[in-house]
């Protein structure tokens, strides 16, 4: 047995023999054709692209129906590149010029395509080459007739090990006989990513040599919440993995009567359970699991796959879409968390040695402010459809707080002027999720309505830490006493000055931990929309009582070894069917 540590970019854990696909690399010979034989050979490439065509477009109008407009709109780019007239000349030249065969033709345009996306310094462009691979791939195949080993026909439950997968394999996928993927590269925002989550397929990525270590029906393990890989597992791994399975499905049974009751404990401490989105459709999953509001609607999709600027009508459809969604709930949008991981044709103008570091979220929106003022204003008039709050990101002093308040207070005078509605007791919190916010939260709560504790990014700054980093993300853990201790301040700072707090980060949806978040005086859990029963389920079996206690003894320890492990047998016996 060995297990190999990835990127966890889609939840979700499957066992299955495994599929390995090779990289489909087509060998296409430098053939030429004799001058007769030209006009058919454009002919041939003509209806190859035509096909193509045909291929993406109904692919793109699947996705479409399936899980939305903007997860279709991926496709765009392949769809754009197979109706550029001056790739289509590049290749028809080759062949009327140089008398290339078609195949040869497009392999040498498009990997020709390929290197110069590579080469862009813009990040997001340079992420963009797997479309180009994609129409390559698919070019060849009509061309060449030839097909990769068939997913749509499998017979039985499998686990695809791949090099790479293009964002159309991903989206063909055969969700009844695929239960999840894990491949040698790949990061957080590829569009191979973004389908995988949409579709609710485990994935983990960025494994270097997986496709190397295995051979086509090993049994294989995906974890996709901890970016786990388990070659050829034994027996009493497999074990604990079905029985985890199997509780899991149990206990998702179970948890379906808790969906309409109040997230409240014992004896009778009542707080908020939220939803975390990145699609408007997502809200509708939220409060169908039991979510009483949104506390993080994450908006950098806006931005993540286009070439241009989304407009101030883009952002305003999609706000108001989930606003009207939720149904007098309050939403929560937070404004772009660009940079860092998530690159766009603007955030990747510049090469940052050390993007985490540099600038991303809100120095990225106060260096773009044309930008930022269109997001603002979208948001302010999204606000009259119902209950709304704003939330700033990565705010680490301040200057950067006032700064962003002063350009919505502009927004706001424009709007007041142009006679847009918009609701004037909008509220306007940060999210506290790096350690100098956290120390200085006392200043900060004299103006903020609320604080949002991002835990990710709390977690990796005080621990300096990067969790994408398989070499040290063992180091990663919100249960670190420093953490605990900058998250005990946050909380103590809002209770004095009687403004609201929450945590929206994956530490809420952890169930080990919502004792000792519960103890502190936690107020709104805002978790993604696969947890939130089970969380509910936590908050009514503690009583804040215990909660409080769980609390006084954590802080007692001086390791997070020693935190873990305590808060896991608490678990374990207040929910043993819950905690493996």
């Amino acid at each position: 047995m060995e297990i190999r540590k990835g990127i966890a970019v889609s939840p979700g854990v499957a066992i299955a023999p495994a599929v390995v696909l090779d990289s489909e690399q087509f060998r296409i010979p430098r053939r030429s054709i004799e001058p007769p034989e030209v006009e058919a050979e454009l002919g041939r490439f003509r209806a190859a692209v035509e096909h193509a065509q045909g291929e993406v477009r109904a692919l793109r109008a699947r996705v479409t129906s399936d899980v939305g407009e903007k997860l279709g709109a991926i496709f765009d780019v392949q769809d754009a590149l197979l109706t550029d007239s001056h790739l289509i000349d590049e290749v028809a030249e080759l062949i009327q010029r140089d008398h290339y065969s078609a195949e040869y033709a497009v392999s040498q345009i498009l990997k020709s395509y390929a290197r110069k996306f590579l080469a862009l310094p813009n990040r997001y462009m340079a992420d963009r080459v797997a479309d180009v691979y994609d129409v390559e791939k698919r070019l060849l195949r009509n061309l060449i007739g030839a097909r990769r080993e068939s997913l749509g026909q499998l017979s039985e439950p499998v686990i695809i090990i791949a090099h790479d997968l293009t964002p159309s394999q991903t989206a063909s996928l055969d969700r009844s006989k695929v239960l999840a993927f894990a491949t040698d590269i790949g990061g957080r925002t590829s569009h191979t990513t973004i389908v995988a989550r949409a579709m609710g397929i485990p994935a983990v990525v960025g494994l270097k040599t997986i496709t190397a270590e295995l051979s086509g029906g090993d049994v294989v393990i995906v974890d996709g919440n901890r970016g786990l890989v388990v070659i050829n597992p034994d027996e009493a791994t497999i074990a604990r993995f079905r029985e985890a399975e199997q509780r899991f499905h149990r206990m998702e049974k179970d948890l379906g009567d808790l969906r309409d009751l109040p997230a409240v404990t014992p004896d009778g401490h009542e707080v908020l359970l939220w939803g975390n989105i990145e699609f408007p459709h997502e809200v509708e999953v939220c409060i169908a699991r039991g979510a009483s509001g949104i506390g993080l609607y994450r908006t950098e999709f806006l931005y993540l796959d286009r070439n241009d600027d989304p407009s101030e009508e883009d952002h305003f459809q999609a706000y108001a879409e989930a606003i009207d969604a939720a149904k007098g709930r309050p939403v929560t949008i937070r404004t772009c968390d660009l940079g860092a991981d998530k690159f766009t044709h603007l955030s990747g103008e510049y090469d940052e040695r050390n993007p985490f570091l540099g600038c991303r979220s809100i120095r990225f929106s106060l260096q773009h402010i044309g930008l930022f003022k269109t997001q603002l204003r979208a948001m302010l008039r999204a606000s009259a459809l119902g209950p709304t709050r704003i939330m700033f990101p990565l705010i680490t002093n301040l200057k950067e707080l006032r700064q962003a308040k002063m350009l919505l207070a502009d927004v706001r005078e424009d709007l007041e002027d142009e006679g847009v509605l918009f609701d004037p007791d909008l509220k306007v919190g940060i999210m506290v999720e790096v350690p100098s916010a956290a120390i200085m939260a006392r200043h900060f709560a004299q103006e903020c309505d609320f604080f949002s504790i991002g835990t990710n990014d709390l977690t990796q700054y005080a621990l300096a830490v990067d969790r994408s980093n398989e070499r040290v993300a063992s180091l990663y853990t919100p249960g670190h006493p420093a953490v605990l201790r900058l998250i005990r301040t946050v909380v103590e700072a809002a209770l004095e000055s009687g403004i609201e707090v929450a945590v929206c980060g994956e530490m809420a949806g952890e169930p080990i931990y919502v004792p000792v978040l519960l103890g502190l005086g936690i107020q709104v859990f805002s978790v993604s929309s696969a947890t939130l029963l089970e969380i509910k389920k936590v908050i009514r079996t503690v009583p804040i009582a215990q909660a409080r206690e769980v609390c006084e003894k954590v802080f007692q320890f001086d390791s997070d070894r020693e935190v873990d492990a305590y808060l896991t047998e608490i678990g374990r016996r207040l929910l043993p069917e819950m905690i493996a």
